[in-house]
């Protein structure tokens, strides 16, 4: 496996690779300042191998480089993670230590469910979506494309959450949440429109 990006991020898909017995072939960044993370040496070259994850946070870099560089793409899925048999998980996608994904749900390209966060039944998860540490989505929630859902939020069953939005950690989110808005808040309301 290959690794684009390393930062903190990329420290703990390290640790989930390692958990598979999955080897890294090789660790990139373009800083060029960044010689070895964990002991790796990290390379600047242009040309990257496949099967790649990138291994950067940020949803917005994660789809630019994703549609730029168009290779094949692996996941990396925590020993200590509980997966349904019946659940998906699409390529480039991250699963942290502890999270639960169960039946029926579907998670996108390139996301990240981080640690402890729990996606319940039959929940579709769009691409590029960050799911924080100790989130839960209840069953049937929707999250739009893009979409970073904060830290110990709550999303209640059958809710629907638009595109490219972020949701304040902490939050209890009741009712559908639009495209493109910054909502925080127990009960979860709109702060402000985001930029497109």
């Amino acid at each position: 496996m290959y690794l684009l990006g390393a930062s903190g991020h990329a420290k703990v898909i390290i640790d989930i690779l390692k958990s598979q017995g999955i080897d890294i072939d090789a660790l990139y960044d373009d800083n060029e300042n960044i010689c070895e993370l964990l002991g790796m040496p990290v390379l600047h070259q242009k040309k990257i191998g496949s099967p790649l994850i990138i291994s950067i946070g940020n949803n917005k870099i994660r789809k630019r480089l994703a549609e730029e560089l168009n290779l094949e793409y692996g996941t990396a899925i925590h020993s200590t993670s509980i997966i349904s048999p019946f659940a998906t998980i699409d390529a480039g996608s991250v699963v942290m230590q502890g999270a639960i994904i169960q039946s029926g749900a579907k998670v996108g390209k390139h996301c990240i469910i981080n640690t402890g966060a729990t996606v319940d039944h039959d929940c579709e998860v769009q691409d590029y979506v960050h799911i924080s540490p100790n989130s839960t989505l209840c069953g049937n929630v929707f999250v739009g494309e893009g979409t970073h859902i904060g830290a110990a939020t709550v999303v209640l069953p059958g809710v629907k959450i638009g595109k490219w939005s972020v949701i304040g950690a902490g939050s209890v989110v009741t009712k559908d949440i639009p495209d493109h808005v910054l909502a925080v808040g127990n009960r979860c309301k709109i702060i402000k429109k985001l930029e497109v």
